[in-house]
């Protein structure tokens, strides 16, 4: 029997572990619940540790520490494509190079993001439950990308209402109806849908070449291309990220799929890479 998930309590609201509203608390009892060594006040799995009985006060994440950078993603003809690097960064350190931070949700969707790859894998938690609820239901629906992006706004603006922010910026990219659909969802539960979206430096760097070159219509060559172009540009501009990247593609006929790690080339021998302050007022 699959376990009854605990991480969507009614009382506390969504992405938040706890007791659901059926279950006695300490507001209406004598005396409040012990905790015991398998079943942790708050409400999270057997043999997690429980804040309770550490005896310090609670303290939330001040500051992400293994982080991912931009992510960029881009509509076309057919579906919707969605590409970031593999890098999990330590500070400034390239510390792991092999992090996927694309998961695919269902045949019609995935969520990539941007920021702490531990609150990432939370939020993956989240999404595996509710997709474990779609397979128990055994209706043939699945949840479609703008169910799951309005999910995700409240799950991150909940969490900031409870000063315990999850640190991500949130790409959602599917196919709807056969229509493409992409959201963008912050830290804080701003949100917005465009026709290309990007997290991190890439709405510095990626954005003006998606502004210029991206239209619904593109072909799949087209759009594969300019991603590769914006990858291309977040790599040479970004200190925090690596050439080893995946991209996701989600299309009416063939579903979802996430293509396997692949570098790009890169020219290091420009002349202004060489010598980048040579034409620079008050340079040496």
């Amino acid at each position: 029997m699959l376990p009854r998930p605990t991480t969507h309590s009614k009382a506390l609201g969504p992405g938040v572990a706890g007791p659901e509203l059926a279950v006695a608390t300490s507001a209406v009892l004598d005396r409040p619940p012990q905790p015991t060594a398998h079943h942790p006040l708050t409400g999270a799995q057997p043999c997690f540790v429980d804040p309770a009985a550490l005896g310090d006060p609670r303290q939330h994440t001040k500051y992400p520490y293994v982080t991912g950078s931009s992510v960029v993603a881009i509509k076309y003809k057919d579906g919707v494509l969605v590409g970031c690097d593999m890098l999990g960064a330590y500070g400034s350190t390239k510390r792991y190079k092999s992090t996927q931070r694309i998961h695919q949700v269902n045949s019609k969707c995935v969520v990539a993001a941007g920021g702490e790859v531990s609150d990432f894998q939370h939020i993956i938690t989240l999404l595996d439950e509710l997709t474990t609820d779609d397979y128990r239901t055994d209706d043939g629906i699945e949840l479609t990308p703008q169910e799951v992006y309005s999910y995700l706004c409240r799950v991150m603006y909940n969490r900031r209402n409870k000063f315990d922010p999850l640190w991500n910026s949130l790409v959602v990219g599917g196919v709807q109806g056969g229509v493409p659909f992409l959201g963008m969802v912050g830290m804080i539960g701003t949100h917005y849908t465009d026709s290309h979206v990007t997290t991190g430096f890439a709405n510095q760097l990626a954005r003006p070449l998606f502004r210029e070159r991206q239209h619904d219509d593109m072909s799949e060559e087209d759009a594969l291309a300019l991603m590769y172009d914006a990858l291309k540009v977040c790599y040479y501009r970004d200190k925090v990220s690596i050439n080893k990247f995946q991209i996701a593609k989600v299309t009416k006929d063939a579903g979802t799929s996430i293509s396997e790690p692949f570098a790009l080339e890169m020219r290091w021998d420009y002349k202004l890479f060489a010598q980048p302050t040579k034409w620079a007022v008050g340079a040496w």
